[in-house]
């Protein structure tokens, strides 16, 4: 009965601080402090200090702003150009036609950025104006872009992920090994998706370029920079060579002289990167340091263990517990970013999920699956507020013309967890062959 009021004590506060307009990071500590006032007789500033230095201080998590920073750069060359002119002799005779690019170059730059805004940013501000003139379907360009975009969520080097693995104590290498192979097969069903569209709708007329040969050998070796840095950077993880830190500070360089070569990288394009990227991780880590301290006054009240407890006594099968956690995460992501959600809730999901025999692995690629259908959905999609200030239509709109992605996502969910070998089966190849 006690957990049971903490559990609306500690939502009622949270949701009141939310509900005011209160930063994410600050609404968290803010609960935290009246959690610990409320239900211990701990001294708060001595378990604030203690639990935010804790949470802060991993060498891991210094690969997060490197990596966030990687993407800044080359949001700010040519990138978006490159990569429509790259990907368009090799999908614009597909069924769907160049719609294909929006998927593949969301692919392409996730593999870069790994933020899932920045990547429907950096394809929109080429695709949308290119897709139109050649008189696709605005509906499909939207929506396609919406849902693609989630990719930087889940093909490495993912923000999230990182995040993820610092939290549950996993190496970063071994997820991004795990999200490799699920992140191709996701593009693929959205691929999949769009061709079946192309198929059904042969009547729909737009405009494919013509290309001649050398125009397309040129095409490729534009786009061949690019793919080189993502996979030195992607490589050097999977090899050995470099950790997931080291990889990120290779991948600065490599995109520092990316955008020397294309010539787009000075003085105030530098400045802006570097500061761009201080915001975002500034933001991030804020959140990170409210979650550690609500996640300890959690402990302190035994909310945790008490949910895991009365979880395991239901006695539900991990597919259960599965779909219960998908239609929770969507109901979260609704109101809260992938991140939120992510340190939000991994004090009481751990447990249960250990216990019910899921593998950690499996279960975070799961997890960036249900955090990217967050980004799609309204109130709170972050892709959402990208495409409308691109566009300039209006939410409702934009969340309609990505539905159909969210539910090649949800069936995507279906797939792999009845072949979880997409995920578990290369970080298990890798760690058997070095």
């Amino acid at each position: 009965m006690s957990e049971a009021i903490s559990i609306v004590v500690f939502l009622s506060v949270l949701f009141f601080f939310l509900g005011s307009g209160v930063w994410i990071g600050a609404s968290l500590l803010a609960t935290a402090i009246v959690g610990m006032f409320l239900f211990t007789s701990a001294p708060v500033g001595d378990a604030m200090a203690i639990t935010i230095w804790g949470s802060q201080s991993s060498w891991t998590l210094t690969a997060l702003p490197l990596f966030i920073w990687m993407g800044e750069i080359l949001f700010r060359t040519k990138l978006s150009q490159t990569l429509f002119r790259g990907l368009t002799p090799f999908m614009g005779k597909l069924p769907g036609g160049l719609l294909h690019v929006n998927v593949g170059a969301s692919a392409i730059f996730a593999a870069i950025s790994g933020s899932s805004a920045a990547t429907v940013a950096t394809v929109g501000k080429m695709s949308i104006p290119e897709l139109k003139k050649r008189d696709y379907p605005e509906k499909l360009i939207i929506g396609t872009l919406s849902g693609a975009g989630t990719l930087g969520l889940l093909i490495p080097p993912s923000i999230s992920m990182i995040i993820y693995g610092v939290t549950v104590n996993e190496s970063i290498a071994k997820l991004f090994m795990a999200s490799m192979i699920p992140g191709l097969v996701l593009a693929l069903c959205f691929m999949s998706y769009i061709a079946v569209w192309g198929l059904f709708n042969r009547d729909v007329s737009y405009k494919t370029p013509a290309m001649a040969f050398r125009e397309k050998v040129t095409a490729l070796l534009d786009l061949l920079p690019v793919l080189l840095l993502i996979s030195g950077v992607i490589g050097s993880i999977y090899s050995g060579i470099a950790t997931a830190t080291e990889a990120a500070a290779l991948g600065v360089l490599g995109s520092i002289l990316l955008s020397l070569l294309q010539k787009t990288l000075d003085k105030d394009s530098f400045i802006e990167s570097v500061l761009g990227a201080v915001r975002t991780s500034a933001m991030i880590m804020f959140i990170l340091m409210g979650s550690g301290f609500l996640s300890l006054a959690m402990g302190f009240t035994g909310i945790p263990k008490a949910l895991a407890t009365t979880i395991v006594h239901w006695e539900l099968s991990p597919f259960a517990l599965i779909m219960i956690l998908t239609v929770f995460y969507i109901f979260l992501g609704m109101f809260l970013d992938g991140i939120s959600s992510i340190v939000l809730t991994m004090a009481v999901i751990e447990p249960m999920v250990r216990a019910a025999g899921i593998d950690m692995l499996w279960f975070g690629v799961y997890l960036m699956i249900v955090v990217e259908m967050a980004q799609i959905t309204p109130p709170v999609g972050f892709n959402l507020f990208v495409l409308q200030g691109m566009t300039g239509k209006d939410i409702g709109y934009i969340a309609r013309a990505s539905m159909p992605m969210f539910f090649v996502m949800c069936g995507f969910v279906v797939i792999l967890f009845l072949i979880p070998e997409l995920a578990t089966w290369l970080p298990e190849t890798l760690s058997q062959t070095r």
